[in-house]
């Protein structure tokens, strides 16, 4: 599944497009204003938002179909039904209704930072991997922007905690987000879907689904957003915020005998969205502009050098101008007493995003990441599909991946007023793995659970310099004949694994513990430089994880109850710092590693049936972490001293929210052969503290509530729902940070929204 959009600011603004189930809309916990569309009921109802908790719902976090409540992991999963009526429409929008997970826009930019129980890696950069692993349709996205755009035409998604490996082509640290499409369907279905909301914006979404003979089924899905621009310029009153964006995905099943299913999927889009302005939390050194001016108050402008350089206006406002286009195929072949499964894919992704990170007219830091993006993957897989005692899984993973860049910046407090720097350069990737595990059934009770992997990479950074219009290059020493620092190469080749443990006294109950161990690869900061060491590569990062859980369903099936406790004990972390250079003097910053962390916490989530027609479901993830070993550049005083001065951070704050809480209520009633469908539900989410940037940057903990009320024809092919997201107006951030000292910028969360959806089926 791909995501990308399409711009046109002459385009007349669409509706969005897909079919409603009978149970449809409600609020977005997280003040997005697209809803999803769901095609076709799912396979089975999730925790949180569904009709009949009874009913069981099947999941392939473990490469196999099985119910959710026998899989000893801890995993949250909805339909696509459940993000529809939470308004879920991307992927960063699960961080209000996942328990320990946050996603972040970094600076309000198009690059992610995906986070579960607080692994997480804070990157504005395009090169370095992830901590979570991203799997759309089984395919591996490497790459955090590539993973950036609408969720349309979904059958489920499934957020997996805990490091991941032995039974997934990249190894993760922090867990595993998998989305599902929809499948081509046996018979011809249709449907649409079109709403419109606050700020003129709409949505559409549609798709079509049929065989076209007895081996050949196709399902095309496709999507576009429109409009939207909540956010004014303080300065000149311009507006910004409009969405353009469109993306289609044709996917093609075809029987190629008795035991052999292909499966293709071509997918691709454009984004011309307006990006997110920055907003002021303090007064400006620049120009005498001044914070405080309201949720919707922003600024934006880059300065003449700029604009020479990169050949935008000085007005230029914040944009993305992205395009992208790939494809799979997944051949399923039944060898009797195990399938075969073979998944090759590639995907390429032209970035052109323009982001001013100091919300001010005048240019102190600005940015313009100009990107080509290629990822090749292959994955073999053999698994045991039998119902023997002894459960199995073995594959091989291979991927490519090719990145060129040109990041443009004009930071003041760098360079000084009058330059604008360019920094190309190139990375590719070679990763390699082997992964397999093992589940054996000891009794009826007692399961026993193995798995190891084997994992080789190798980054190479080459042609990294920056250069200024007029001076040439800024790399004084250790460079090249050509102005750039010489290539730079990490790699990693570890062996990683899990082992666990299931106790199952009862049909009700699941008792687990487990032990993973999962590393994240290392790699670069690749930003501009005045110094070779800058890009020196930074090591992987290791984590050990300690986990025991619980699933129940108690109350005669209308009590949903799982929880699970983990600690972590987390060896060189990778987190954003600065080194001394004693050559030049020079203060440069970098990531770096932390010797060691520790996390520590519990996950809860509960779905209670109290009647027929009344719902509740509440979640909870609560987690501390603090630095245990971390010698870190004391900038300040390095500064002052002229040499380097360090400051012990062991007991430090990690710095990531320590609570979040998710809830809905939904009541169903039936008046004259129509159903009526009330919900409200929420989101907390605690203070995030970032301590290596000091007090002034805590972002405050906020409350999101949303409400809507659905009416449709109990028998009837439509329904129209009324929705209102961030009822309460809630004025609250994402993300606190600088670039330039006296211009200390926040990304803003969206202000009230409130409109209607219309969906028809066929």
């Amino acid at each position: 599944m791909k995501f990308f959009s399409y711009r046109s600011k002459n385009m007349q603004r669409f509706v969005r497009i897909g079919h409603l189930p009978t149970i449809a809309g409600a609020l977005a916990a997280t003040g997005s204003m697209l809803a999803i569309s769901q095609t076709l009921p799912a396979n089975a109802q999730t925790t949180g938002i569904s009709a009949d908790i009874t009913d069981e719902l099947i999941v392939t976090a473990r490469r196999r179909e099985e119910s959710a409540q026998d899989v000893g992991i801890a995993l949250t999963t909805y339909s696509g039904e459940d993000l529809l009526a939470l308004g879920v429409n991307s992927i960063n929008n699960l961080e209000n209704v996942v328990p320990g997970v946050e996603i972040e826009s970094q600076f309000g930019s198009g690059q992610p930072s995906f986070s579960i129980r607080g692994i997480g890696f804070r990157d504005y950069a395009t090169l370095n991997a992830p901590t979570v692993g991203i799997y759309i349709d089984d395919v591996a996205y490497p790459v955090p922007v590539v993973t950036q755009g609408a969720l349309f035409d979904v059958e489920r998604v499934e957020v997996l905690r805990g490091p991941q490996g032995t039974l997934y082509g990249r190894n993760t640290t922090g867990g595993a987000i998998k989305l599902l499409s929809n499948r081509p369907t046996e018979e011809l279905a249709a449907g649409l879907s079109v709403e419109a909301g606050r700020f003129g914006r709409v949505d559409a979404e549609g798709f079509v689904s049929g065989p076209i003979s007895d081996r050949v089924r196709v399902r095309l899905a496709a999507t576009t957003t429109q409009g939207g621009d909540w956010q004014i310029n303080r300065e000149t009153g311009q507006t910004l915020g409009d969405a353009e964006t469109s993306a289609a995905r044709l996917l093609v099943e075809v029987d190629l005998n008795e035991t052999t299913e292909l499966l293709i999927n071509v997918h691709g889009g454009y984004d011309n969205s307006d990006g997110l302005g920055l907003q002021l939390f303090e007064d400006s050194a620049f120009g005498g502009a001044l914070a405080h001016e309201g949720q919707r108050s922003t600024s934006f402008g880059v300065s003449q050098e700029f604009a020479d350089v990169t050949g935008l206006s000085v007005t230029q406002t914040p944009f993305r101008d992205n395009s992208g286009v790939g494809g799979s195929a997944t051949l399923t072949t039944d060898l009797g007493s195990a399938d075969l499964i073979y998944i090759g894919s590639y995907e390429h992704f032209d970035r052109r995003e323009f982001n001013d990170f100091d919300a001010n007219p005048l240019g102190a830091s600005d940015v313009f990441f100009e990107s080509n993006i290629d990822v090749t993957t292959h994955e073999l897989r053999i698994a045991s599909n039998d119902d023997g005692a002894l459960i199995w899984t073995a594959g091989l993973y291979g991927s490519l991946e090719y990145l060129d860049e040109v990041y443009q910046s004009d930071f003041v407090n760098s360079f000084g007023p009058g330059f604008a720097v360019r920094t190309p350069y190139s990375q590719s990737v070679r990763t390699f793995g082997v992964f397999g595990q093992a589940e054996y059934q000891l009794s009826d009770q007692w399961r026993l659970i193995g798995g190891l992997r084997f994992e080789d990479e190798n980054r190479e950074l080459t042609g990294l310099g920056t250069f200024a219009n007029g001076f040439g290059t800024f790399n004084f020493a250790n460079g090249t004949t050509d102005g750039t620092l010489e290539d730079r190469s990490q790699s990693l080749s570890a062996v990683t694994g899990r082992a666990g443990v299931e106790y199952t006294p009862s049909s009700d109950l699941l008792i687990y513990a487990s032990y993973n161990r999962g590393v994240k690869s290392g790699g670069f900061t690749a930003y501009n430089t005045l110094n070779p060491q800058a890009i020196d590569p930074f090591e992987e990062e290791k984590l050990n994880a300690y986990e025991v859980g619980l699933k129940s369903d108690l109350a005669a099936g209308r009590l949903q109850l799982n929880a699970s406790a983990f600690y972590y004990d987390y060896q060189d972390q990778q987190v954003q710092s600065a080194i001394f250079d004693p050559g030049t003097g020079a203060i440069v910053g970098r990531i770096v590693n932390a010797p060691e962390s520790e996390i520590y916490g519990i996950d809860a989530e509960a779905v209670l049936a109290l009647t027929d027609s009344l719902r509740i479901s509440q979640s909870v993830g609560w987690k501390e972490g603090t630095f245990q070993e971390f010698n870190d550049l004391d900038i300040a005083g390095t500064t002052a001293a002229g040499s380097a001065v360090f400051v012990d951070r062991a007991g430090q704050d990690l710095g990531f929210p320590t609570l979040s809480y998710q809830g809905a209520v939904s009541h169903t009633m039936t008046v004259n052969k129509f159903t009526l469908i009330s919900r409200f539900d929420y989101a907390y989410r605690s203070d995030l503290e970032l301590p290596l940037l000091g007090p002034v940057f805590e972002v405050d903990g906020y409350w999101l509530a949303n409400a809507s009320l659905e009416i449709a024809p109990s028998d009837g092919p439509w329904s129209l729902t009324l929705w209102g997201r961030n009822i309460t107006n809630t004025d609250y951030d994402e993300t606190r940070n600088f670039f330039t000292p006296g211009a200390n910028v926040a990304a803003p969360g969206l202000v009230a929204t409130y409109g209607a959806r219309l969906n028809l089926s066929y």
